[in-house]
């Protein structure tokens, strides 16, 4: 991006849709989809929120569709560690298409259909509703067929651009535009075309069942289909054009992965160029995103999937901190409560800076990026006071009181849920993990700083108040704050520390913690 484009578009979703705009013809197809071949996690939500976003942008003047095709005509190739006690249901299974797996838990046309459904109710609770398209169904209609024929016919042009995009050496003597299902054993990792002929607007091509997929191996079994029978998948590389160019895509992005050198965009691009004659969808790319610095991985379990995440926190929180940073950039999402809580924050202060936006206040690239993307993910924050401080007043009070105490009964009600999970699964920072267990001071000298302290607290305090007053008093009987914070820490909550002096006792009450801490000292 230029430095001129820098200044105007403070949010790549907002110059993407500018690009669309300018390069492609309306309606704006936005195009997205992935294999559905486990829980949903983290990752998976770039796929949908991402051209959600530039969708956003589009629609608000212009005619756009979302459009997420579920690739469940991919092989199956490994059990989700996260069902592994499905494992002998499964494995049998494995080198079919999803769609035709078994769904272990009966509540699902397929393996395949479950997992999908898993990625619908992800969209609905992060406000997507993209229409979604199934890679069987759109295979069953014919819709690939067209392209299959195509590729069959100039064959030759087709494996040289695989070849040279791909970078490989050189391709497997069984390579072809397809893989056939076998009709023996449903496998179609395991499949190669071993012949084939163009009979008018159909090829009829026979195959083997006999290809090592290091994973599973073929029965063996020799047959023959048409394309017509829709007896087979266009191999990835070939297929995503396809599908780009029937659903008349404007844009679809994809993992960086993707976009380095012999990635499958590479392949895309000069299908659409040198096959089909066009110059093919505006594409984009995004950054990993990584758990505790690794790549989310839904095979390995790396990475808190995305119910679990649901459970600490609001969606429009996870999308925040997804549509924030460059789209191209990696997103360490580390779910350390100290990183949640001030992620909690930043949401606030974005939503300030949301609100200067819309009255045209002038605002900084780097705000205005905050101020969109808080506008992507919610139309309003739904709570006024600081999670912290929820988690905070738990320790001392009933749901009720809390609601009460920080005057937004409303919000405190919404966070109530996620509040009782960093509870009940022992989130909590220390600092906000506490009870009031008044102790007695060790020392004369302890119970001299409690008293100075204590009689100097008023309830006209509010927390920097009493916070400035630690201070004060330290200086005052020459000690440092370190230590007279220690020392209150103790007598009040029998710890070396807590959640901010001065938040605790407003929290508990001015005149409770004074006659606390001077009874502590036998006053």
């Amino acid at each position: 991006m230029n430095e001129k484009a820098s200044e105007e578009y403070g949010h790549w979703a907002e110059q993407l849709a500018e690009r669309i705009v300018s390069e492609k013809k309306e309606p704006f197809v936005i195009a997205s989809g992935i294999t559905t071949s486990g829980p949903t996690h983290l990752g998976t939500l770039c796929e949908f929120l991402f051209p959600a976003a530039i969708y956003d942008f589009l629609k608000r003047e212009r005619k756009a569709e979302f459009v997420f095709v579920a690739d469940i005509m991919d092989a199956f190739d490994s059990v989700p560690s996260a069902w592994e006690k499905y494992s002998s249901v499964l494995t049998p299974h494995l080198g079919k298409p999803l769609a035709r797996v078994p769904d272990p838990e009966a509540c699902h046309a397929s393996f395949g259909e479950h997992f999908l459904a898993d990625v619908e109710a992800t969209m609905r609770a992060f406000g997507a509703n993209p229409k979604i398209l199934k890679a069987d169904e759109m295979y069953a209609q014919g819709k690939y067929d067209a392209y299959a024929k195509l590729f069959f016919e100039r064959l030759e042009e087709v494996k040289q651009i695989v070849f040279e995009s791909s970078l490989k050496q050189e391709l497997p003597k069984w390579w072809s535009p397809i893989m056939p299902i076998c009709v023996q054993c449903g496998k179609i990792a395991t499949t190669q075309v071993t012949s084939f002929k163009i009979v008018g607007e159909d090829v009829e091509y026979s195959y083997s069942c006999d290809k090592n997929a290091k994973y599973v191996s073929g029965c063996g079994f020799k047959g023959s289909n048409k394309l017509s029978d829709h007896a087979y998948k266009i191999t990835w590389r070939l297929d995503w054009p396809s599908r780009q160019d029937f659903l008349n895509a404007a844009a679809e992005g994809g993992g960086v992965d993707h976009f380095t050198r012999g990635g499958s965009w590479g392949t895309a691009k000069e299908i659409h160029s040198k096959i089909f004659g066009k110059s093919g969808p505006v594409p984009f790319k995004f950054g990993f995103i990584l758990f505790q610095g690794k790549k989310y991985s839904k095979s390995k379990g790396i990475g808190m999937g995305v119910n679990d995440l649901l459970r600490l926190m609001p969606p429009e929180l996870i999308k925040f901190a997804l549509l924030r940073p460059d789209i191209q950039e990696n997103v360490d999402f580390n779910p350390e409560p100290a990183n949640l809580l001030r992620l909690f924050e930043e949401f606030a202060e974005a939503s300030t800076l949301s609100a200067r936006l819309n009255s045209k206040e002038s605002l900084s690239r780097a705000e205005k990026k905050r101020a969109i993307a808080f506008s992507l993910s919610a139309s309003k924050i739904k709570w006024r006071a600081p999670f912290s401080d929820v988690l905070l007043y738990r320790q001392l009070y009933d749901w009720k009181k809390v609601g009460e105490l920080l005057n937004d009964a409303e919000g405190v009600n919404y966070l109530r849920g996620y509040a009782d999970a960093w509870i009940k699964e022992g989130r909590v920072p220390e600092d906000y993990a506490f009870s009031l267990t008044p102790t007695e001071p060790k020392t004369e000298g302890e119970k001299k700083l409690v008293l100075a302290f204590a009689n100097a607290l008023n309830s006209k305090m509010n927390a920097l108040d009493i916070h400035n007053l630690v201070f004060s008093t330290a200086q005052q009987e020459a000690v440092p704050a370190s230590e007279l914070f220690k020392i209150l820490y103790a007598c009040l909550i029998n710890k070396q520390k807590g959640p901010k002096m001065g938040k605790l006792v407003e929290a508990a009450g001015v005149e409770k913690i004074k006659r606390t801490l001077l009874k502590t000292c036998g006053q």
